[in-house]
C-alpha cells in the first residue's frame, strides 16, 4: 500500500487485533441478534437492499433457475445472509468465518458447499480451487473491519483472482464489499471488538491498491438515522 494510505489512515487500523476480535466474537450469541449488534430488525431491510443490488449486478434468479453457480461469503457469521438470500439465487454457497460456533448450523445444509473456519487474512483461494468452480460473487459484509489496510488489500487481491471467467475469457464475477462508513471526517477504531469503521475514500484507495475497479456502488436504504450509514461497492480487477 502507499506511503500516502498508510499516513493517513495508518493509525486506527494498526490497533487491530484478531485475538481481540475472535474473542469478542466468541462471547456473542449465534442468532440474528448477536451478529447485528442487537438490532435484529434491519435484517429484512438489509437482505431487501443487497438482492436489489445483486439484481442490478445481473444475479439473481430467472425464470425460476438460479444465476449464480457458486457464491462465497466472506464473515459469514452464521450464516444470516447465506440462509436470507444467497441460497435462493446461488447453486452452491462457500462461506469463510473463524468462530466455528457461527457455522455449525451450516454443516450439511443443501446448497452450502465448503466451510473455512479461517479468518479472511488467512484465506487463501488456492484451498477452494480442488476441482471447485471460482467464483461468479465473493460477498463480504460487516467484516472487513477486522482486517489492517494491508490486510484488507491483499485479501482483495486473492479475491480477485478466484472470480470466474466468461465464454471469452473475460471476468464475470464480482467482489461485493458492503460496509458501515464513518461520517467522522477519519477511520475510527471501535476497541469493542477490536475493528475499523473506515470512510469511502480509504475504501476507495484500498480499492486502487489492491487492483480493482468499481462498477457499481451505492447506499443502503432504509436503516435508522442512528446507525452508520452503510455502501455496497462491486469490484472487479482492472484489465490490462
Amino acid at each position: 500500500m502507499s506511503s500516502t494510505v498508510e499516513e493517513k489512515h495508518g493509525a486506527p487500523d494498526s490497533l487491530i487485533s484478531a485475538r481481540d476480535g475472535r474473542r469478542y466474537w466468541s462471547s456473542v450469541d449465534a442468532d440474528v441478534n448477536g451478529m447485528l449488534g442487537g438490532f435484529p430488525s434491519v435484517s429484512r431491510i438489509d437482505l431487501r437492499g443487497s438482492r436489489s443490488f445483486l439484481a442490478k449486478l445481473g444475479f439473481g434468479r430467472v425464470n425460476g433457475e438460479k444465476t449464480i453457480k457458486r457464491l462465497m461469503e466472506g464473515g459469514a457469521g452464521i450464516g444470516r445472509i447465506t440462509e436470507g438470500l444467497f441460497l435462493e439465487v446461488a447453486e452452491t454457497v462457500d462461506v469463510v468465518e473463524p468462530i466455528p460456533k457461527f457455522t455449525a448450523a451450516l454443516e450439511g445444509r443443501e446448497g452450502v458447499g465448503r466451510i473455512f473456519n479461517v479468518g479472511l487474512e488467512e484465506w487463501r483461494p488456492e484451498e477452494a480451487a480442488d476441482g471447485a468452480d471460482k467464483y461468479d460473487v465473493i460477498w463480504n459484509q460487516w467484516c472487513l473491519g477486522h482486517l489492517t489496510d494491508r490486510q484488507l488489500e491483499a485479501y482483495l487481491r486473492r479475491c480477485g483472482t478466484a472470480l470466474s471467467l466468461d465464454e471469452d475469457g473475460k471476468i464475470k464475477g464480482v467482489i461485493v464489499v458492503k460496509e458501515n462508513m464513518s461520517t467522522a471526517g477519519q477511520d475510527l477504531f471501535d476497541e469493542v471488538d477490536s475493528s475499523v469503521t473506515r470512510l469511502d475514500e480509504t475504501f476507495r484507495e484500498i480499492f486502487e491498491e489492491a487492483g480493482l475497479r468499481i462498477i457499481k456502488t451505492e447506499l443502503q436504504h432504509g436503516f435508522p438515522s442512528d446507525l452508520y450509514p452503510v455502501r455496497m461497492y462491486a469490484l472487479k480487477p482492472r484489465e490490462l
